[in-house]
């Protein structure tokens, strides 16, 4: 029987095979064994136009990397992106079982365990598009799906199969709005009214009104490097960490380190406008990880705080502007 997989469908100019594609995507075509390798490792059946596709084209990075969607999440109010689909070489980073595959994804930033996850997105980490495999178990077909985890890990349908989903990319340039997008997000951080924890920390430190102005000109260069407001793993992400910290000790001495991820959400992350909308946990824990192994944060008896030197040249920079 003939097989009608993406039938009628011209990859001709489908993927965008440059270096970084090549480094960190394409692998060699799979297999029969590598095949079944990656099913078990998983413990789903990939679906057959997966499994086509990839024996055409192990991963990569397609032109078209934007799918319209009918509700709005993180990214846009109409449509998702990606910046790539996971192959099944174990080799590249980002494959199905690689360093930052879908097992990692799950287990190491808390996506929910409903199947896998089959292609990044440009937001590093805080978005992700899945096979969906909830309704019809690991040997069916699944849905593929989009999931927020700037929103609670909020799902989104986007095609009831992986066929439907690669046939449905389009071009970025249909949704060219990045430019509105970053004015939008520019006007938030410099006018947005901060959380009510915030505020607070704000008012009992030394210098409100010069604290704020700092924390919004940090922000806006934030969003002027990214075209939008996220922390990430960056020297700007890390600076914004230590203010958060610092105020918050400042207020409560006592805090511990359980306490103060706690409260960590209510400060910028997930409370008032003036907010990211969302957080990925690992980046607040391996900031205070490496300030604790660069001696810039201390953990005296489980309480955690900012030594005196560190404070000095985190308000020398404040006090530049």
């Amino acid at each position: 029987m003939k097989n009608r997989t993406f039938e009628d469908f011209d990859f001709t100019d489908f993927w965008d095979d440059d270096e970084y594609a090549k480094n960190g995507y394409i692998g060699e075509f799979p297999t029969e064994e590598m095949i079944e390798e990656v099913e078990r490792e998983l413990g789903y059946k990939l679906p057959e136009s997966y499994i086509w596709l990839m024996k055409q084209h192990n991963g990569g990075i397609p032109f078209n990397v934007c799918f319209p969607c009918d509700e709005p999440t993180s990214w846009a109010d109409d449509h998702v992106a990606i910046t790539g689909i996971m192959g099944m070489d174990k080799d590249k980073m980002y494959s199905l079982c690689g360093q930052l595959g879908s097992r990692f994804m799950i287990e190491e930033w808390g996506y929910p365990d409903i199947g896998v996850a089959i292609c990044d997105c440009p937001s590093a980490g805080h978005d992700m598009i899945f096979l969906d495999y909830r309704e019809c178990g690991p040997q069916g077909e699944p849905k593929v799906v989009h999931v927020d985890q700037e929103n609670d890990y909020y799902i989104t349908l986007l095609a009831d199969n992986f066929e439907d989903f690669i046939r449905g990319l389009v071009n970025e340039e249909v949704f060219d709005t990045l430019e509105e997008d970053e004015r939008k997000e520019l006007e938030k951080v410099r006018t947005a009214a901060f959380s009510p924890l915030l505020s607070d920390l704000c008012s009992k430190c030394d210098n409100p009104v010069d604290t704020e102005r700092w924390i919004r000109k940090v922000s806006e260069e934030i969003v002027t490097d990214k075209g939008f407001f996220a922390l990430h793993a960056d020297t700007r992400s890390y600076m914004l960490y230590d203010i958060q910290l610092w105020l918050y000790t400042n207020v409560y001495p006592d805090t511990t380190e359980e306490d103060y991820l706690s409260a960590y959400k209510k400060i910028i992350a997930l409370d008032g406008e003036f907010s990211t909308g969302g957080y990925a946990p690992d980046f607040v824990t391996d900031w205070l990880t490496r300030r604790k192994e660069s001696g810039i944060i201390t953990c005296n008896n489980g309480i955690v705080s900012m030594t005196t030197g560190a404070k000095e040249t985190l308000l020398a920079d404040r006090d530049k502007m």
